[in-house]
């Protein structure tokens, strides 16, 4: 399921499993944005991973000299530069990673939000350690993923993209503990605070790990 987001949750269909989202859901987006914005100067080179059709790039031209979105769906791409405003300000570049197409020490954050370690289906390690490689010294990555307290309004909000036909008939058997599983083969797992605490360790990583809005848990890396 590798493509599920290259093919079936891209371009406008991504969009509209954002429009419909339940009010908490909402807040949650909000404070995780909010959490980049206030790691950001202006005058810093932000590099967003996977970044769809664009929703968390608009928000943070305004706090950043640049931005620059990285995603495998061409179809998600095309849509970015007019839902910023075919801001000059905005780069994009269809590429996978675990393979970016950037200098080393090139970019002043990198961020990989909502759950990215997990959707992406790549090795985290090689992840972590590319998105490290093309950031400056003294700059930040920056990757969240879901606090458990906010599961029952993930549940909530799959639900509705069920419904909306955007995803697939979820399989209730195999739902549980982080992890949403649907007929058609889709498979949304969680990556932990555990999980970033072995990351940390492993990589010998100058970080730390913090709850935001009981809805997202973020590692902050010091490169």
């Amino acid at each position: 399921m590798n493509d599920y987001y290259s093919e079936r949750l891209s371009s406008n269909n991504l969009k509209k499993c954002y429009d419909i989202a339940p009010p908490r859901v909402k807040q949650y987006l909000r404070a995780e944005v909010e959490y980049v914005r206030e790691q950001l100067q202006k005058t810093d080179s932000v590099l967003e991973l996977g970044c769809g059709y664009g929703r968390v790039l608009k928000q943070l031209l305004p706090y950043s000299s640049s931005v620059i979105g990285i995603d495998t769906s061409i179809e998600s791409l095309i849509i970015v530069k007019d839902y910023v405003d075919q801001n000059y300000r905005c780069y994009l570049f269809q590429a996978n990673a675990e393979s970016l197409p950037l200098q080393d020490g090139s970019i002043d954050k990198v961020v990989c939000i909502q759950n990215g370690l997990s959707a992406f289906k790549v090795d985290p390690i090689e992840l972590l350690k590319e998105s490290i490689r093309i950031t400056k010294k003294g700059g930040l990555c920056l990757f969240s993923s879901y606090s458990d307290k906010f599961w029952k309004h993930r549940i909530d909000w799959f639900k509705l993209q069920e419904e909306a036909g955007l995803i697939g008939e979820i399989d209730w058997n195999r739902t549980s503990d982080g992890v949403i599983s649907c007929r058609d083969g889709f498979l949304a797992t969680t990556f932990t605070q555990n999980d970033f605490q072995n990351l940390i360790s492993q990589l010998e990583l100058n970080a730390s790990v913090i709850e935001v809005d009981e809805s997202s848990i973020f590692c902050k890396i010091l490169v």
